[in-house]
């Protein structure tokens, strides 16, 4: 296989990482709004700095959350539109699965979530459990998410490892709905 760039936009941060097959190169930029106008710029940087193009990728790895709801949108939305353009799978890899990568299940996961709240997910060999929200005082014995570098890291293995085989089309995966609600003002009157 040929190179593999994944990438992820999940919380206040751009992420990436290029798997070169025998290296990685990660890189990572705190940011807490502007991802939308970061995330494709800082891509091209990462592949220009390895003297790389687009067309060199054979794979597209995404972080699908959970996360920040248009963080999620953005960088999925990036992977779904390169892989269209690329002709190259995309493969979503959830934070949960980039967490317990090299570690033995059961375990469960806790990504951190708004308003002292956590994201909790539990893996077994048989499979995962359908994520949850909690409070952060009640999750127990949990294996905390990583950084953001060992996190896109992550991303890339495990999009790696899945390269070959059939796989979803990325989709956010969101534990909970957004916080943003219609407007209750009733629609203004069009006079004609």
């Amino acid at each position: 296989m040929r190179l593999l760039l994944a990438f992820d936009s999940s919380a206040a941060h751009c992420a990436a990482a290029l798997h070169l097959g025998d290296r990685m190169v990660a890189r990572v930029e705190p940011m807490a709004k502007g991802q939308a106008e970061r995330l494709m710029p800082f891509l091209e940087e990462l592949l220009q700095h390895e003297g790389l193009a687009w067309g060199d990728l054979a794979a597209i790895g995404v972080g699908t959350g959970p996360g920040n709801f248009t963080g999620l949108r953005i960088g999925v939305s990036a992977a779904r539109g390169l892989s269209l353009g690329l002709g190259i799978p995309a493969i979503g890899v959830s934070g949960f699965e980039a967490a317990a990568l090299e570690h033995p299940r059961p375990v469960t996961v806790a990504l951190p979530a708004p308003r002292d709240h956590l994201w909790l997910q539990r893996l077994t060999d048989a499979g995962a459990e359908a994520p949850r929200l909690a409070p952060a005082a009640e999750a127990g014995e949990v294996l905390y998410g990583p950084e953001p570098e060992a996190l896109v890291r992550a991303i890339a293995r495990i999009a790696r490892e899945r390269a070959g085989t059939p796989q979803p089309r990325p989709a956010p995966l969101y534990v909970r709905p957004a916080d943003a609600a219609p407007p209750r003002d009733p629609a203004p009157v069009l006079i004609e």
